[in-house]
């Protein structure tokens, strides 16, 4: 199993970015997947999963991140992305891609993409 984010880097606040992550060594459509993120400093913080066919995302309940992140899926091409808009000092973070061990939630953890890291500042 390998899975590849990119598509962090440096943004203001109020901006934009889309994470990728590319999995292969895996049949992806059989799998949930789900981003994580990592403050500096902080534990591990569930963000977003999403179901096999992509017809079911799930987020956290998080008052901060409510509306502003989209997960979404790409099964023809084994891509996850994760959609941040609207972002604030507060989301900077190491955002890992997870693979589940079912097709939907709830499951447990399976692989970790090495991260990627986004930085919020102005």
């Amino acid at each position: 199993v390998q899975l590849v984010e990119s598509g962090g880097g440096l943004v203001q606040p109020g901006g934009s970015l889309r994470l990728s992550c590319v999995a292969s060594g895996f049949t992806f459509d059989d799998y949930a997947m789900s981003w994580v993120r990592q403050a500096r400093g902080a534990g591990l913080e569930w963000v977003a999963g999403i179901n096999w066919n992509g017809k079911s995302p799930y987020y956290a309940e998080s008052e901060s991140l409510k509306g502003r992140f989209t997960i979404s899926r790409d099964n023809a091409n084994n891509t996850l992305y994760l959609q941040m808009d609207s972002l604030k000092s507060e989301d900077t973070a190491v955002y890992f891609c997870v693979k589940y061990e079912l097709s939907d939630l709830p499951a447990y953890f399976g692989s970790w993409g090495q991260g990627t890291q986004v930085t919020v500042s102005s």
